[in-house]
């Protein structure tokens, strides 16, 4: 397409000489604007498929893909149900618990809300969110009535390690001839996780199921069986499917999508809204490659009338101006995908390393959930991001090119 002659001038024309360094330093504020577009969609849309998919891995690792709940708020013959719950397509799990809202004290003088949930003790292990990320303590020790496995950062905030005692208050009081009184009870600490996520770290109390069903009341009963399946996208399709098999039975189904469907919308729409933004960059630097393109050509108008005299044809001088315009729309294209995929490949270092350098945090695990900066990289996204630099970039040369090949070059020569 293009022949030696199109890319010897295009080249020569890209480097300046002395009194020509003005439409260099457009043509290179060009590129680095397309670099820095380019670059920048790259690593906003991988941050936010981290963000998005980090969330939806701790939020499902830990509340399970769907929860059956009963009518009256207890499920008596709960081991029945969810042993038929197991038996059906594409169910991985069917876990029964106990869960309910407490005041949480401490020896030390702390105090918070929270959420104790009761779990049995191969339940809990079979959890790898749970299981994996033992900071501290044994789950040898997870069984009885009076043991207790509390999140990383709510110990911190109650000032308590392995080993201390936690006291439960439940909200829903004991009646006695005195009147209602506070439902309370200590547990011992016998060890702490980390999830990764701050709202899960600072709030959840783990007990055994017995222990969990003595404390709220729920003897043989227990609150939901929290229920995961092989893929999440088609959680719709289970929960179908356990409806039609527990016909009958007064239950509630709640899938992950129905209870989180407000909050992923959200991301989604934070998501394109950002690409939309961001795009408006690389349209920017090719606007900036139309004008400097249209410079070039107005300082090129007496050697393009030479070389039209000379017999270059008005197909030649289109060709001439499309390669310039288009060789700093590649070149800043590819500098931006290799400065956004090294940058996605670093992107916790360089946090790390920016947050020692000013002393100021970067990303608050209270703020966003997660106490580290992801970033996953989707071959698709990259490649239409590198496709639209691309394309734009070419656009822009167009009209530059194609008013360079109208010039007559009687005229040309005529006004110098």
């Amino acid at each position: 397409m293009f022949g030696p002659f199109e890319r010897a001038v295009a080249f020569r024309y890209l480097r300046a000489r002395k009194g020509e360094r003005f439409v260099s330093v457009i043509a290179i504020f060009s590129l680095v604007g397309i670099a820095l577009g380019v670059a920048t969609l790259i690593i906003v849309m991988s941050v936010m498929n981290g963000f998005r998919q980090e969330l939806l891995g701790r939020i499902l690792g830990l509340n399970g893909h769907l929860g059956i709940y009963a009518v009256d708020g207890s499920l008596r013959d709960f081991d029945s149900i969810a042993a038929r719950v197991r038996g059906l397509p594409g169910v991985v799990s069917a876990t029964p618990i106990v869960e309910g809202q407490v005041l949480l004290t401490s020896d030390a003088g702390g105090a918070s809300g929270g959420l104790a949930r009761g779990i049995r003790p191969e339940d809990f292990a079979s959890k790898p969110l749970l299981a994996d990320n033992i900071r501290a303590g044994s789950l040898a020790q997870f069984k009885g009535e009076d043991v207790a496995i509390i999140g990383t950062r709510l110990a911190q905030k109650m000032r308590i390690g392995v080993g201390d005692n936690i006291t439960l208050v439940s909200p829903q009081g004991r009646a006695t001839v005195m009147g209602t009184v506070p439902r309370l009870k200590t547990f011992k600490v016998i060890a702490l996780f980390e999830a990764g996520m701050n709202e899960y770290d600072s709030t959840f109390v783990f007990l055994p199921l017995e222990a969990a069903q003595v404390f709220f009341q729920q003897r043989d009963a227990a609150t939901q069986i929290e229920v995961f399946v092989q893929n999440p996208d088609r959680v719709r399709q289970v929960t179908n499917e356990i409806a039609n098999a527990l016909r009958g039975v007064p239950l509630r189904i709640i899938d992950w999508q129905a209870s989180n469907s407000s909050f992923f919308a959200a991301v989604q729409v934070e998501r394109n809204v950002m690409f939309l933004i961001l795009t408006l960059i690389i349209l920017v630097a090719a606007f900036n490659i139309v004008s400097s393109l249209i410079m070039l050509v107005k300082d090129k108008g007496r050697d393009i009338a030479v070389l039209r005299t000379m017999g270059a044809t008005s197909g030649s001088i289109l060709r001439i101006f499309l390669l310039c315009g288009a060789s700093v729309g590649v070149v800043g294209t590819l500098t931006g995908f290799l400065i956004g995929i090294v940058f996605c490949a670093n992107i916790e270092h360089i946090r790390q390393f920016l947050q020692s350098l000013t002393g100021t945090e970067l990303f608050s695990p209270e703020v966003y959930f997660l106490t580290r900066l992801p970033a996953v990289v989707d071959p698709h996204e990259v490649a239409q991001v590198v496709i639209m630099g691309l394309v734009l970039s070419l656009l822009a040369t167009i009209y530059p090119s194609w008013r360079a090949a109208r010039i007559d070059p009687v005229e040309a020569l005529r006004n110098e």
